[in-house]
């Protein structure tokens, strides 16, 4: 049977990112497991709350070295809640954020959350799934919600340009914006994978884009390691 062997750089990603979710407030990771291998990260294990394995899983990401995360922990609900009241909780979640239109619906089926309806913006459709995702007893969320943007502006790639440049989280010196129709399609690389979200946040701000495709590579530094003094960002 063939063995793993743990590179200095794969054992010390693991602590970093052990720590990071040690550190993090938002859940606890005290039956989280964690490997690293070649930049790639997995979580497994499980947690008490769906905002918070994807909070281990932004804990992870936000490591330097990390180029990857598999996230793989289970939910397990401390107490189970009906389909009926995480359904009424889904409906007050969705009319408290202002930015959702009343058009967006959610259905609730064993805990998962499946939300469906039409926007004009993508920012609107990632909206209305934060605004679920935190609501206690939910296990999953899906996002069916279709964007139909009323049209799309002339100069939308020189202004996607200019947020990234602007962007004090992203080094913008190496991405490509491609503009078909109505989707933004991002190429080239990023130091983190911190940089490469905020890239693709900052496209899909963009009026008129229904997409953003995120084929940007993360490419840590040469020779970058982890440094226990500025994990925790």
């Amino acid at each position: 049977m063939a063995t793993t062997t743990l590179t200095d750089v794969d054992v010390r990603i693991r602590d970093a990112v052990m720590r990071q979710l040690e550190w993090d407030p938002q859940l606890d990771a005290s039956a989280v497991g964690i490997t690293a291998k070649d930049g790639a990260v997995t979580l497994t294990g499980y947690i008490d709350s769906y905002s918070g394995k994807l909070a281990a899983e932004r804990a992870a990401k936000r490591v330097h070295g990390v180029r990857a995360v598999a996230n793989d922990i289970e939910v397990r609900l401390k107490l189970d809640r009906t389909d009926a009241d995480l359904a009424n909780d889904v409906v007050r979640a969705l009319e408290l954020r202002g930015t959702i239109p009343e058009g967006v619906q959610a259905v609730v089926h064993n805990a998962h959350v499946t939300l469906t309806g039409k926007v004009n913006w993508l920012f609107q459709k990632r909206e209305a799934e934060k605004a679920v995702r935190h609501v206690r007893g939910v296990r999953d969320v899906v996002n069916y919600i279709e964007v139909a943007p009323q049209g799309v502006e002339r100069d939308v790639r020189r202004r996607i340009v200019q947020a990234l440049h602007l962007n004090a989280d992203v080094d913008a010196r190496h991405i490509t914006v491609t503009l078909t129709g109505d989707t933004a399609t991002l190429t080239g690389t990023v130091g983190t994978w911190l940089q490469r979200e905020a890239a693709e946040h900052a496209a899909a701000d963009a009026p008129g884009i229904r997409d953003v495709i995120n084929s940007l590579v993360v490419e840590p530094p040469a020779g970058a390691v982890p440094d226990p003094l500025d994990e925790i960002c």
